[in-house]
């Protein structure tokens, strides 16, 4: 990933809690048949190596769970919150014209070799915890164990797991840092005007441009 300094988060704090709240990742590995991603939630385990490890599942119909070559490393991208700037928010645009669109964003890109599991303890204990991460927030927590036990074991024929342990992580925070303090203003005051439609976002482009 291309990230120039004044866009660049280094804070692996800042980057795992960011995984942890975006969950969904594209994870990208070689295979026999070329490059293959799939859209799967992860979780993040910080105390697994030196980055932190991820872990998911596929589905064993996915030809991504077939395999990967171990030569190459896995790549899982997390985007965050993004939005369309126009020029029109610039008061640049007004000065002199050299204004051109862009497009603002988070992103984390997680790299590592990919070990897959096919073992069933592992296997239950991962969509285990997964499930408990993200039904946390209901009144009534769903759990694996809710569905008949024979349902649970066929389901968990179906999949296959994965584990990556991160050897490196990017994080970029592309929330026009490069522009001008009016331009800056310019893009706080065009986000909020969207009603609301780009309100992570503008939390976010608030706390790095008063920063």
């Amino acid at each position: 990933m291309y990230v120039p300094p004044h866009f660049r988060e280094q804070s692996l704090d800042v980057l795992h809690e960011t995984i942890r709240r975006i969950a969904l990742g594209t994870v990208v590995t070689l295979g026999p048949d070329g490059l293959i991603g799939s859209h799967v939630p992860m979780l993040l385990d910080p105390t697994k190596g030196e980055f932190g490890t991820l872990t998911g599942h596929l589905a064993k119909a996915n030809l991504q769970a077939k395999g990967a070559d171990e030569s190459v490393e896995a790549l899982a991208m997390f985007l965050g919150p993004e939005a369309y700037i126009t020029p029109n928010w610039y008061a640049t645009k007004q000065e002199s014209g050299k204004v051109v669109p862009t497009w603002n964003y988070i992103a984390v890109h997680a790299y590592g070799p990919i070990t897959y599991h096919d073992d069933a303890d592992w296997l239950r204990g991962m969509v285990s915890r997964l499930t408990d991460v993200h039904e946390a927030s209901n009144a009534q927590p769903w759990e694996v164990s809710d569905a008949p036990e024979p349902f649970i074991q066929s389901q968990l024929k179906g999949i296959i797991g994965f584990e990556i342990p991160i050897t490196r992580i990017e994080g970029k925070w592309k929330l026009s840092q490069n522009r001008p303090a009016a331009d800056k203003e310019g893009v706080m005051s065009g986000l909020e005007a969207r009603d609301g439609a780009d309100a992570e976002i503008t939390k976010v482009t608030h706390e790095r441009l008063k920063a």
